[in-house]
């Protein structure tokens, strides 16, 4: 009687040919990617969003309640405009979160919370959604809502209040109504005094600023510029879990310490040393949490570098040469409408691919 093969071999001591395993197997073919990371989308949307709210409660301890309800209103703006024009389930990956906060800590304490409303509605009604949504947009939607209201709105947005003043009242411009004069709508209780900024000091009055109230934020201004040491460590977690590329803001810092540093030894009495002009205004904010959007940013690293140094340049020039105080809104936009070129010449060459096509003989 012939003895049973062993297992994994054929019949009479040969190897079992592998091609009939496969032709028995049962194939399992999907769709790239293959290889899934635990890093969702609505994860690190939500994580900034987590990582914004020390940078939201500074504003609140130096500006008060205004704080709260002016980032209160235009994050209502940015949902409820996603909520009704977005896909459906797109309020939930947080993206439409971090624009109305964002937005709102670029805008004054006393900002009317209808305009603030509105802007949030603006920015991601024509700074993503008519693109297509999150993925598609060229400019970042925060600033898209920030231009629009610093065109409409030049006086509200441009009337800085000092911190500390009133802290615990309510600013009557806040509740003001649509069409209606500053005035009007309030809650009968005195305004907090209105303050110059210090990039405001600076150009038109020739005045500085104590190096100690810029990092920690204790200057009038718009709600992010509360405190530049703590969106660097909120940044730097960001960072660190790999959430944004650190070179964009490395790059800004690096250029416009270099470049003011360089106009400041050619004439000191015309242009601010870079510590002034790193710490001032929302440069910060805009260097950390803006311009690192992942969506309107470069995607090589060679391309976030020269990103960030092209931005760096632009604020250093507005902000010296230019009608405004503060550049870093425009800066962005600019380079954010350059990163498609950015990302093309900076694309890394196939690999095996010849560095240069050869010519036909």
């Amino acid at each position: 009687m012939r003895e049973p093969a062993e297992p994994g071999s054929a019949a009479g001591g040969q190897p079992e040919d592998p091609a009939s395993r496969l032709e028995d197997a049962e194939l399992l073919v999907t769709a790239s990617p293959h290889l899934h990371s635990p890093h969702t989308t609505p994860n690190i949307m939500w994580t900034v969003v987590a990582s914004l709210v020390p940078i939201i409660a500074a504003a609140t301890y130096f500006f008060g309640p205004s704080a709260l309800l002016v980032v209160a209103a235009s994050t209502l703006g940015a949902l409820a405009t996603e909520r009704l024009l977005g896909r459906q389930g797109s309020l939930l990956d947080g993206s439409a979160a971090i624009t109305g906060i964002l937005l709102g800590l670029t805008l004054p304490p006393g900002f009317p919370l209808w305009m603030a409303f509105l802007g949030g509605l603006f920015g991601i009604a024509f700074g993503k959604l008519i693109f297509g949504g999150l993925g598609q947009n060229v400019f970042n939607p925060a600033l898209v809502g920030r231009a629009f209201l610093q065109a409409a709105f030049p006086t509200a947005i441009t009337t800085w209040s000092a911190p500390g003043s009133a802290w615990e009242t309510l600013r009557s411009s806040n509740l003001v109504l649509p069409l209606m004069s500053a005035t009007a709508g309030g809650t009968g209780a005195a305004d907090a005094v209105t303050a110059a900024t210090p990039l405001g000091l600076m150009k038109f009055e020739a005045k500085g600023t104590a190096p100690w109230e810029l990092v920690i934020g204790n200057t009038s201004g718009s709600l992010g510029e509360t405190s530049a040491l703590l969106i660097l460590l909120c940044g730097a977690y960001l960072a660190l879990r790999n959430y944004l590329n650190w070179r964009i803001p490395a790059s800004i810092f690096a250029t416009v310490a270099v470049v003011s540093g360089a106009l400041h030894l050619v004439a000191a009495s015309r242009f601010p040393g870079p510590l002034f002009m790193l710490f001032s205004g929302g440069l910060m904010l805009g260097a950390v949490y803006m311009a690192t959007d992942m969506v309107t940013s470069p995607v090589t690293n060679l391309g976030c570098w020269i990103f960030g140094a092209g931005i760096a340049v632009l604020v250093v020039i507005i902000r010296q040469w230019g009608g405004l105080p503060e550049g870093v809104m425009y800066s962005i936009l600019f380079m954010n409408a350059l990163v498609p070129f950015i990302n093309r010449v900076t694309q890394p060459r196939v690999f095996g691919s010849a560095r240069r096509k050869e010519s036909a003989p």
